[in-house]
């Protein structure tokens, strides 16, 4: 049978709902990305710019949150300087993703580069979601963290996963 016979047949009957597909099945992909870097002295969380949104379909899907964070670096300035990262879902904080991050015993410049981290997340429903990174200073000392620097470029990936 030519290709195109299979693919009009398979057309004809028609593409299956989200209720029809077997557990794993991936629903829906949402991406988001941002280059704009950030800095930061303070150890409170403050949001890194990198956020995406997915409603899900059903609320026993599960999603699957796939996070580059990169451009991580400490600035010159004091000894114990490090950056802490976290994932929260709204207002929901999720993981910890990374603490102290170019840490260094020395008040140098240091370049960690990037952090990449998966999380399956159940948020059990159909709202529209938000995914987001916020990062900060370990310690309270005199020397900054920065996200994205050199405009490097952070993405997350949300998969909507049938359950």
């Amino acid at each position: 049978m030519p290709v195109s016979t299979i693919q009009n047949a398979s057309l004809a009957s028609g593409v299956p709902s989200a209720a029809k597909l077997p557990a794993g099945s991936v629903l829906q992909v949402v991406t988001g990305s941002t280059s704009t870097g950030v800095t930061t002295s303070g150890t409170t969380y403050i949001d890194t710019g990198l956020s995406a949104t997915i409603t899900p379909t059903s609320a026993t899907s599960r999603i699957l949150v796939l996070i580059g964070q990169n451009g991580i670096s400490k600035g010159p300035g004091a000894n114990g300087a490090g950056l802490k990262l976290q994932l929260l879902r709204n207002s929901t904080v999720l993981i910890k993703i990374q603490g102290y991050g170019g840490y260094t015993e020395s008040s140098s410049y240091n370049w960690v580069g990037g952090v990449s981290s998966a999380y399956v997340d159940s948020p059990a429903t159909t709202s529209a979601t938000t995914y987001k990174t916020q990062f900060g200073n370990e310690q309270a000392v005199a020397a900054s963290v920065t996200i994205n620097n050199d405009a490097s470029t952070s993405t997350i990936t949300l998969l909507e996963i049938a359950a």
